[in-house]
């Protein structure tokens, strides 16, 4: 069982940058895609961007792609680099993975294509 962990949130003030990491517990990344969503308190769970297993395909949302870059570390480690961050980015986020033979990064991420789910961590953008 991949046991998926968040790393890197906090509190940020409006306009800074903050990267988030994704690695696995007891096992490498690889041949798995990596996806980023984000939930906001009262508000449904939002794709944000995915990687695929083979590292050759990225995905974004459209609302905050020119704001993010997602990458992978030698199959340890997926990071998600965030831009310009605004107090309505606050919220909760989580990376999810699939296994290669069982789906891929294909277009911004929705919840249903991912098996594997870290316990999240919090971002906090203010004054």
């Amino acid at each position: 069982q991949l046991q998926l962990v968040e790393s890197g949130g906090g509190l940020v003030q409006p306009g800074g940058s903050l990267t988030l990491s994704c690695a696995a517990a007891e096992f490498t990344l690889y041949n798995y895609a990596i996806a980023w969503f984000r939930q906001a308190p009262g508000k449904e769970r939002e794709g944000l961007a995915c990687i695929s297993s083979s590292n050759d395909i990225t995905h974004y949302t459209d609302s905050m792609k020119a704001r993010l870059a997602i990458s992978r570390d030698n199959n340890k480690r997926v990071d998600l680099k965030m831009n310009s961050l605004k107090p309505e980015d606050t919220a909760v986020y989580y990376c999810a993975a699939v296994a290669s033979h069982k789906g891929s990064c294909r277009g911004p991420p929705d919840t249903s294509g991912y098996d594997y789910w870290g316990q999240g961590t919090q971002v906090t953008v203010s004054a």
